[in-house]
């Protein structure tokens, strides 16, 4: 590396110092009281004073993985985050591809109709939702005929509600990201495909997906992320996890062990274990948009 390209990482890195020594504060010090209280019997007695704290070290975290319920909310979280992931990805890119077809009044109205679901605030969304579906007054219940049909009963029914919920609040960031690299790809590039005798399905099999994989991968593991740490549409559409709590996710399941349970402790292991594997996606993320160019 040459004297110029060494000055211009460290002129790089000063500037990014503020940003590094705010998030630091905003991020560390939060992180590292988590794990400390994951490390102690800390319940409602303790935070009362009422008893003092017992140190268990990795007790509560040999405790929540000799669990099985901790392990079905696991699998349930991995379950829906990958449904909801495949759902936006699907919805996103046929509208980013519909968005490259139609004239500009449509593509316009699509997109204001897009930047409406992105913008509203998640429990308005799901309040919204749980209107649509309700058993008895609802508009979808009526259209469909299922009067009195309650979709947040059963387990999978109440999972497929709020996945449609994170789709629909979710798959813009989608269109508009690949709609963005649809249309950066060169003319040039599908004339030439075209006049090779490509039909538009090989076009988009051979041309297209290639020079959009590194945004795909993108987009792809930011909604693993977002969808992997979804609280607050579970939680109010299935008022707090479902009948006995059979749509638990893993930031659900910590909140009612941490603060239904007072079982404070355990619901910062639970917490360090997610955040654990919200670190792990973010390593792949960092590494794509690195391939991609985007990053340092």
């Amino acid at each position: 590396m040459s004297v110029t390209a060494k000055g211009q990482g460290r002129t790089a890195f000063a500037y990014l110092v503020p940003a590094l020594l705010v998030l630091g504060g905003l991020l560390a010090y939060p992180i590292y009281q988590l794990v400390l209280i994951s490390l102690f019997d800390y319940g409602q007695e303790q935070v009362s004073g009422g008893a003092p704290l017992t140190f268990l070290g990795l007790g509560n975290y040999q405790r929540l993985l000799g669990d099985q319920q901790f392990w079905t909310v696991l699998g349930q979280t991995v379950g829906f985050a990958a449904v909801c992931v495949v759902g936006t990805l699907l919805v996103g890119a046929f509208l980013a591809i519909l968005a490259t077809r139609v004239r500009t009044w449509v593509r316009m109205t699509l997109f204001l109709a897009a930047l409406g679901a992105w913008s509203t605030p998640a429990v308005a969304g799901s309040t919204i939702w749980l209107f649509l579906f309700d058993a008895n007054f609802g508009f979808v219940n009526e259209v469909l005929g299922l009067q009195g049909f309650s979709w947040t009963f059963d387990r999978w029914t109440a999972f497929g509600l709020v996945a449609a919920q994170v789709i629909w609040c979710s798959f813009p960031f989608v269109m508009v990201t690949l709609y963005a690299g649809i249309k950066a790809i060169p003319g040039e590039v599908l004339e030439a495909a075209a006049l090779d005798g490509a039909s538009a399905v090989r076009t988009a099999r051979s041309v297209i997906l290639p020079l959009l994989r590194p945004i795909i991968l993108v987009v792809t593991i930011q909604s693993i992320i977002w969808d992997f740490k979804i609280f607050t549409q579970i939680y109010v559409m299935t008022n707090g996890g479902g009948i006995a709590g059979r749509n638990l996710v893993l930031n659900v399941y910590a909140y009612q062990q941490a603060f239904a349970a007072s079982e404070y402790g355990l619901g910062a292991a639970i917490g360090v274990v997610t955040t654990v594997l919200l670190l792990v996606i973010t390593l792949f993320y960092l590494r794509a948009l690195r391939r991609s160019g985007e990053a340092l």
